[in-house]
């Protein structure tokens, strides 16, 4: 074969191996491609449309404008629907208002993005009759997922990386990657051997993302220093921890069902001596199983709620309750565990209404080092967690809800003393002038009086500084002068 030609027929070939390996496509199958405009996804499209004789595939072109960029994402729209029609594809395209999506639901951009366009391809392939959703994501995008998992402290599930396919909501549709096993060099020499234009999005090159630093100075740095094939290594370990999940998976199913002692709509039943009776490891995979059953799914849900629920099921106390993310709901009564997502809003601290009496506590909060400082409010089964971050680095506080407050380290003075509210409290709260009693801000909250004496009070030499999980004080709040911010993150646990 000529020599200009054996990049591309061996990505061609790459890529159909890939498809037949994790058995993507059957023949006669409905494939949506969903086409940002840039350089992975275009020739996803051109790569799958070579291919389409020998699998017998329809495919149709899907493009969702996010509107984050004004005028250029009208041009990518643009640039997709010409693509498409070069290619004598249908084209489904549609226009969504993704800020206001962030704001309304208290996400960040990524995540508010990533939600839109994903209910988007949904839709599309479950109107127009698509039984697989095709994305572009290829073995660099494995690789730096990886590692944000890794440094946001994942297990085993988020650092398989991934799928190369995966279940959508729609039952009988499929999201599948066929370039996740190419790399993005063997990308961007097929779409330069081709002769193929796509689009560029300028944001991927803000760093104060963490996958974009990851991508342009950790990963060079590793190639350089560490590994030249840390990409290949990566998508490896990723590969071999996807099996293994895959096989406990199948060893913990039965446990699971073991386990059940109801299940219907949008709760489960669990029994709590069946669960003790076996290892940490297994309980906390049991636990993920159940609120993955009732949720849908275990975004937002942490290792500190999943050890939240292990401390339940060993606490001596048989009656307790505890709230999760996205209305999830745990009570245990005596050796029953209820799971429960509600339909109606949780309050932000959800405490049992029945527990009138009063409770004393206070503990002493030292400055954040490398790591996190973690507090465990064993009175009320919170936990805390204060970290110490750069201006820099400070993440869109607008959307961060209550749960979590950010603090102007040059007004603070360690050790923090975080202890049980009591009568004649009073701060100077965010936006306001002035003091308050923190009972008289608890009554404005409508926070029934068994309940007031359970909400933790955040206190800086002897001045409250936080009513946990309502609101700061204003002195303290970060200024454009503040160089240091104290995080500081709530797990209603």
């Amino acid at each position: 074969m000529p020599a200009s030609l054996k990049g591309y027929n061996k990505l061609l070939h790459n890529v159909e191996q890939t498809i037949k390996k994790y058995r993507m496509f059957q023949q006669g199958d409905s494939v949506l491609v969903c086409i940002s405009g840039g350089s992975d996804s275009v020739a996803l499209l051109h790569i799958l449309h070579k291919l389409t004789p020998k699998f017998s595939l329809r495919l149709g072109v899907a493009h969702l404008n996010h509107g984050l960029r004004q005028k250029d994402s009208d041009n990518d729209a643009e640039f997709v629907a010409t693509l498409a029609g070069d290619l004598d594809l249908p084209f489904y395209i549609s226009k969504e208002d993704v800020r206001t999506f962030q704001r309304r639901h208290k996400l960040s951009m990524e995540e508010a993005a990533r939600r839109v366009r994903y209910a988007f391809y949904d839709k599309v392939a479950e109107k127009n009759r698509f039984n697989k959703i095709a994305l572009g994501h290829n073995s660099n995008d494995n690789a730096e997922l990886i590692l944000m998992y890794l440094f946001r402290g994942s297990g085993p599930l988020g650092i398989s990386g991934i799928p190369p396919v995966r279940n959508t909501g729609n039952p009988g549709t499929k999201i599948v990657r066929p370039l996740i096993m190419v790399t993005k060099s063997e990308i961007s020499g097929f779409l330069k051997e081709k002769g193929l234009k796509h689009v560029f999005d300028i944001s991927n090159l803000d760093t104060k993302y963490l996958r974009n630093r990851i991508r342009h100075h950790l990963i060079p740095s590793l190639k350089e220093s560490y590994n030249p094939g840390i990409i290949k290594t990566l998508n490896r370990l990723a590969s071999i921890i996807r099996v293994e999940e895959e096989w406990i998976e199948e060893i913990i199913e039965p446990v699971f069902k073991q386990s059940i002692l109801d299940i219907k709509n949008d709760k489960i039943t669990l029994s709590v001596p069946i669960i003790n009776k076996i290892h940490i490891a297994a309980r906390r995979r049991i636990i993920r199983k159940a609120i993955a059953t009732i949720k849908g799914n275990l975004r937002r849900i942490t290792f500190a709620h999943i050890d939240s629920i292990v401390t339940l099921l060993n606490d001596k106390s048989v009656y307790n309750c505890l709230d999760l993310p996205d209305r999830i709901r745990v009570k245990r009564n005596r050796d029953v565990l209820f799971l429960s997502k509600e339909k109606k809003r949780l309050r932000d601290l959800n405490i049992r209404s029945d527990k009138t009496k009063e409770v004393s506590f206070e503990y002493s909060i030292l400055k954040p080092g490398v790591k996190p400082e973690l507090v465990f409010v064993k009175e009320t089964g919170l936990h805390l967690k204060f970290t110490e971050i750069d201006i820099d680095h400070l993440p869109d506080t607008y959307c961060a809800g209550h749960n979590v407050a950010f603090f102007d380290m040059d007004t603070l003075s360690f050790p923090l003393v975080l202890r049980s509210f009591q009568h004649g409290d009073r701060f100077n709260p965010l936006g306001m002038n002035g003091s308050q009693k923190v009972k008289k801000f608890l009554i404005n909250k409508k926070i029934p009086k068994p309940e007031r004496f359970r909400y933790p009070i955040l206190l800086n030499k002897e001045k409250i500084i936080w009513v946990i999980g309502l609101r700061i004080a204003d002195f303290v709040k970060v200024k454009p002068s503040t160089k240091f911010v104290l995080k500081a993150e709530l797990s209603l646990a």
